[in-house]
């Protein structure tokens, strides 16, 4: 079963249970991949929905920090709310030692040395760790691997 089809029949398990957050939450992550779909005019394949995941808990993790400074806890529980969510539909994250040993391997692989390669190797460091990781831990470990 594709991650497409889980998700959809996930969203059919909340409709029978009537758990209208978790309902609208997959409703939210659906619309994101039809309009991925219908932009590029392609079918999405288990990655691309999986990048498409990552983006969806960017925002809502960007969103929490916001309402929490502005005192708007009740926005930023429901945003958690939602986060939750969508995290069921990653696959397992990389750890951070699991991170700088992928990300020395492609340095070591392209030679690239100092900060000026710092776009070339994360080029190739999001082609192989894209929804594996989080594209702030890889990035934060190109730089070390980069400055020494």
């Amino acid at each position: 079963m594709s991650l497409k089809d889980q998700i959809t029949a996930d969203m059919k398990d909340a409709m029978r249970a009537k758990d209208s957050e978790r309902l609208g939450t997959i409703r939210l992550l659906l619309a994101a991949v039809k309009q991925k779909e219908v932009d590029e005019q392609i079918t999405l394949d288990d990655a691309a929905v999986v990048a498409v995941v990552d983006r969806l808990i960017k925002q809502r993790k960007d969103s929490i920090g916001q309402f929490t400074a502005a005192g708007r806890t009740d926005l930023a529980d429901k945003e958690s709310a939602e986060l939750k969510v969508l995290e069921v539909y990653l696959p397992q994250r990389l750890s951070a030692e699991e991170i700088d040993a992928a990300v020395q391997a492609i340095v070591a692989g392209l030679g690239a040395t100092g900060p000026g390669a710092m776009g070339q190797v994360m080029g190739a460091v999001k082609q192989q760790l894209a929804g594996k990781a989080d594209m702030a831990l890889v990035s934060a470990a190109v730089k070390r691997a980069l400055a020494g």
